[in-house]
């Protein structure tokens, strides 16, 4: 049972490291447009991670927890080798986080944690235990919301801009006032998705230890992981939001809603299906596509390319240290 609220306590801690980590995906626009002042966006924004994963479902949860690693991977009957897999995958995603919030890199804690389950399971079992369709599944989620998130965001500007190209000056503040609903629905999308991913490992953990009978999850889980997640957002990560918000592109108020709402969009559409995508890539990619859509010179290609360059060695740096975690856990406690 001690390895239990282990495992528990490590995926909360999980959770504040996102919400602490991808703050910046909510508010960087909103403060960098002085839509909301930063200390009011980012209560607004971690009120609406708390509501988010109560509001549509746990579709995400269930792929994390069940469509990656064989089940049987984690079996009663090898208990203590089972929840130090759990262990080493969320030290892996929390180490992950930590070293790339310290460098300001806007990278993925939903690649830090599958990468996390990977490199653990592969560090104990080899490639048998993994299930490549839902890993597939998955990757494909990852990888193309990005490209969804750049299309998205040149669309709805150039949207904005037809709509709007007999207006005065005056439509700025306009823009400025929207911004507030349009990143209550990114922040609702971002819990709905981000906070599921620790619900699914949790509920893993219950059935290992026989406390539940089959793979769901309880009130009680998405409770906590709804306030861990908003707790975190409150912290705010403030290297993150300054390279989100200002270093990829220069924004406007018109820019940062358009970031925002194609944001939303793809997120939630996506947690609604049960992909696990990346809020830090769908919300970066769409910046860049709003700055594209303004004009290509306007985009920090070099930031941009430091992005880009976190999003493909996140899953393997979090697999190494995850696979490293396990093999110093079992060195310790001799399993």
């Amino acid at each position: 049972m001690g390895s239990g609220i282990v495992v528990i306590a490590l995926a909360l801690l999980f959770d504040f490291s996102n919400g602490f980590h991808d703050a910046a995906n909510v508010v960087a626009t909103m403060v960098t447009t002085r839509a909301l002042s930063p200390r009011r966006a980012l209560i607004l924004a971690s009120v609406c991670e708390f509501i988010g994963p109560f509001l549509f479902g746990t579709a995400v949860a269930q792929m994390i927890g069940k469509n990656i690693i064989d089940f049987s991977t984690f079996s009663p009957a090898s208990l203590d080798l089972s929840m130090f897999l759990l262990m080493s995958a969320l030290i892996g995603a929390i180490g992950w986080n930590l070293i790339t919030w310290f460098f300001g890199l806007p990278s993925s804690s939903s690649h830090a944690l599958i990468g996390g389950m990977l490199g653990a399971v592969l560090m104990a079992y080899g490639s048998n235990k993994i299930l490549w369709g839902g890993l597939l599944y998955v990757l494909g989620s990852l990888i193309f919301s990005p490209a969804l998130g750049l299309l998205v965001g040149w669309l709805f500007l150039k949207i904005t801009f037809w709509l709007s190209r007999n207006a005065t000056p005056g439509i700025n503040y306009f823009f400025n006032r929207m911004q507030i609903p349009s990143s209550i629905a990114l922040a609702l999308s971002h819990g709905t998705n981000d906070a599921q991913k620790s619900m699914g490992l949790i509920s893993m953990a219950l059935v290992i230890l026989g406390i539940s009978p089959s793979f769901y999850v309880p009130d009680w889980v998405i409770l906590c992981c709804a306030a861990m997640i908003a707790l975190g957002t409150a912290a705010g990560g403030w290297r993150i939001i300054k390279t989100m918000g200002t270093k990829i592109y220069r924004l406007r108020p018109v820019h940062a809603f358009c970031a925002q709402t194609s944001s939303a969009t793809v997120i939630l559409s996506a947690a609604l299906f049960g992909g696990p995508v990346s809020t830090t890539h769908v919300v970066s990619s769409s910046i860049i596509g709003v700055g594209v859509g303004q004009r290509m010179s306007a985009v920090r290609w070099g930031v941009a390319r430091s992005i880009i360059l976190a999003w493909f060695i996140t899953i393997p740096a979090a697999a190494t240290l995850a696979g490293l975690s396990l093999v110093l856990l079992r060195c310790f406690f001799h399993i």
